[in-house]
């Protein structure tokens, strides 16, 4: 079993790669189709099944809102559900990591899936009945963060055992794509379902939704899967994970310039609804519209990655430079139509720099230690905007939602530009700027070592 980058079933890619000009003696990757992955049988079932379970989810996010809402008419209770919904994942994810490198995935997300599905029916059961109360809700709430807390990396290694290395970008790319689709009609359906018929109905089909996950997963060849040798249970493995990352410039980098991106630029639930509400004077239909047209931009962002053949650091840096600029072009937007225009391009950019980090970490660690990277990764973006929320809401606040805004994407765009340096000059890269056929030209090259320009000086005296 190797450890190192250069385990064969997960490359590891040149750090060099971020800025670096295309090398006319090296094979480029191929680009994929947009669903050739999907030609696979296992990842076909699986992403059926997540179809379905993600729309569910989606109804059951707003369900769950709307019936603590209407339980004690306090929104502290709302963002308390919320917070013990993400807690779990802050305080026990890299032991779930761990858990998932020791475990065979497909049993692993049998049983983190039927206690998904149990929770939500149980929950049902209550409300439907007129016996739900609030603390109810809360450990639901609770209950499926822990679950995620395994199910999360657990769901992003197996990708890679059903599909393989060759068809991984591609693989996420349309995992996103699918949650993201999701995200435009869950909500709709799940508003029409507490109008129609109550709350409780809402939650029964999110646990009735699981039976196409868990379908699939039993459905699956085992015999077609990439398979991966399994760590073997040993003291220190968290500290394993930890060390493996640190010593590694492009996952620790990449880590980084998620967590900038997730903590500030990425809470667009106090963006959005600061601009719709005091900006705009729009109120609740113009948030709704703003968030319909991010999810349209991050459905089209992450359908264009999987015709990408390869994840590049260079792409990632790039795509949260432009991400940044567009939060900083759309706080000083004057107008409601404008402002609602540009969230499709930021719904783009946003969903490449998701899937180009997610494809690259996957890519470019050894199988035994993905379990423990992934839920790092996960945990440092899933866990951003919890503890970002508290900080961009004061900012909004205090000096308005322009400045806030503007100050996210700020951020973003500046971690972008140091982490691009630091990765470069990690690479043996420098910033050349010149010109090319009468246009400027901002590009990274190879570093000339010093004790070759000294031997071309010399050379030339001579």
């Amino acid at each position: 079993m190797s450890t190192g980058p250069g385990a064969h079933s997960a490359p590891g890619p040149d750090t060099t790669d971020l800025t670096a000009p295309p090398d006319p003696t090296r094979t480029s990757p191929r680009k994929s189709s947009m669903f050739s992955s999907l030609k696979i049988r296992n990842y076909r079932l699986f992403f059926m099944g997540q179809v379905v379970s993600n729309t569910g989810t989606w109804m059951q996010r707003i369900a769950q809102d709307w019936l603590v809402l209407s339980l004690t008419g306090s929104a502290t209770a709302v963002g308390v559900t919320t917070a013990l919904q993400f807690l779990p994942m802050l305080l026990f994810g890299l032991y779930g990591g761990v858990l998932v490198d020791r475990l065979p995935k497909r049993p692993t997300l049998l049983v983190t899936q039927t206690s998904m599905a149990l929770t939500g029916v149980a929950l049902a059961a209550l409300t439907i009945t007129g016996h739900v109360e609030v603390w109810h809700v809360y450990l639901a709430a609770l209950a499926v963060g822990l679950a995620t807390v395994v199910d999360n990396p657990a769901r992003q290694s197996f990708v890679s055992e059903m599909v393989g290395p060759g068809q991984l970008q591609n693989a996420v790319s349309l995992n996103s794509a699918n949650f993201q689709s999701a995200r435009l009609v869950g909500p709709a359906v799940a508003g029409l379902l507490i109008t129609g018929v109550g709350t409780g109905w809402a939650f029964l089909l999110n646990g009735l939704s699981f039976i196409a996950p868990i379908t699939g997963l039993l459905l699956m060849r085992a015999r077609e899967l990439h398979a991966v040798e399994r760590a073997p249970r040993s003291k220190g493995q968290l500290r394993e994970g930890l060390r493996y990352v640190a010593g590694r410039p492009d996952l620790i980098w990449t880590i980084v310039l998620v967590g900038f991106v997730g903590t500030f630029a990425f809470n667009f639930p106090v963006y959005l609804s600061a601009f719709a509400d005091d900006v705009f004077h729009a109120g609740a239909g113009s948030y709704s519209l703003f968030n319909t047209l991010m999810a349209v931009g991050s459905v089209t962002g992450a359908l264009i990655a999987a015709r990408r053949g390869h994840a590049r650091l260079r792409v990632l840096s790039a795509a949260a430079m432009v991400f940044g600029a567009l939060e900083i072009a759309a706080a000083l937007t004057p107008s409601l139509w404008l402002f609602a225009l540009l969230m499709i391009p930021l719904g783009v950019f946003g969903m490449t720099v998701n899937v180009t980090a997610n494809t690259s970490i996957q890519m470019s660690t050894d199988p035994a230690m993905r379990g423990r990277v992934m839920s790092l990764y996960m945990m440092v973006f899933l866990g951003g905007s919890p503890v970002g929320a508290p900080i961009v809401g004061w900012i909004t606040d205090t000096y308005g939602a322009r400045v806030g805004l503007a100050t996210g994407g700020a951020i973003a765009a500046l971690a972008a530009v140091v982490i691009a340096l630091v990765l470069a000059r990690v690479g043996g890269l420098r910033l050349a700027v010149g010109w090319h056929h009468g246009h400027p030209r901002v590009r990274f090259v190879p570093r000339e070592n010093r004790e070759e320009r000294r031997a071309e000086r010399v050379t030339v005296a001579a």
